[in-house]
């Protein structure tokens, strides 16, 4: 319980502080700075583990195959998600980037899988709960005009998240493990960004100002220190309760948002965070 409380409470000061360092340094220089610190530590955690090299090494190409297909997915998921998170209110995006569980759970039945009478609830649950997030009193010229919704943003990053994580449960775990899936993932994500980096005309290579520094590290910490927490949580076999506590994140990230960013929301606004959140938690009992 202890380390699924942790894992929420880790998750939601990442989501927070990558809409900062995303209105601070552009997308996808934030996230590549985040990927490549994750990679340098699970690289090195990688390398001083036997086992997960010989699970890795010994592991059919189809688990490879979903590693990298998840990786695809996840990395767009966190782009969008930034994204999102700088350029709306956190106190909405996250909880709705949150509810990837349903699209997992979806793809999971299509699969063959049962659902459960909860699970049918979680689902309908986030999906009521979603447009109500969406509403305001401010009119559309005040908004954003013809900008894209920070709503629309969330929504995708949990469709690409929810398919990559279904993808990663189902083809590479079983095989890869986790240590060599999660350097996968950061190794893609950090040669994909270095490629679109190079190519990018809008965002360049150049480093991210000494004053970003501190905010970038703080939020690579903070994302290792929740894979860390869920990884030890499950590793004593309370998988449900780790997952069920960490999907809390969003909650958290709402939390920040409303105290540190004085985000203001309307009362059908939080019914419809409350309600993704809920639906989220229900989702994984």
């Amino acid at each position: 319980m202890t380390f699924g409380l942790l894992a929420a409470f880790f998750w939601g000061i990442t989501d927070f502080l990558a809409g900062m360092s995303a209105r601070r340094i552009g997308v996808r220089r934030a996230v590549f700075v985040s990927l490549s610190f994750g990679l340098v530590v699970v690289g090195t955690v990688f390398l001083s583990m036997p086992a997960a090299r010989s699970q890795a090494f010994d592991a059919p190409a189809s688990g490879w195959a979903g590693a990298v297909a998840a990786a695809v997915c996840t990395l767009f998921g966190s782009l969008t998600l930034s994204k999102g998170l700088s350029t709306g209110k956190a106190a909405i995006v996250a909880p709705i980037a949150m509810s990837y569980g349903a699209v997992t759970t979806l793809l999971s039945v299509l699969s063959g899988e049962r659902l459960s009478a909860l699970g049918v609830a979680g689902i309908l649950i986030c999906i009521g709960g979603v447009p109500l997030t969406a509403l305001t009193r401010e009119a559309p010229a005040v908004r954003h005009g013809a900008q894209t919704s920070p709503v629309f943003f969330a929504i995708l990053a949990a469709l690409l998240y929810g398919v990559g994580f279904f993808v990663q449960g189902r083809y590479a775990l079983p095989t890869l493990g986790t240590t060599a899936t999660l350097l996968v993932g950061y190794a893609f994500g950090v040669a994909s960004l270095a490629l679109l980096l190079t190519l990018s005309r809008g965002e360049s290579w150049r480093a991210p100002p000494a004053s970003a520094w501190p905010l970038l590290l703080a939020q690579s910490t903070a994302s290792l220190a929740a894979l860390g927490s869920f990884a030890i949580g499950a590793s004593t076999g309370a998988v449900a309760i780790v997952t069920v506590l960490s999907t809390l994140s969003g909650g958290v990230t709402a939390l920040l948002g409303l105290t540190l960013r004085a985000e203001r929301l309307t009362a059908l606004q939080w019914t419809g965070v409350a309600a993704v959140i809920a639906g989220a938690v229900v989702l994984r009992l």
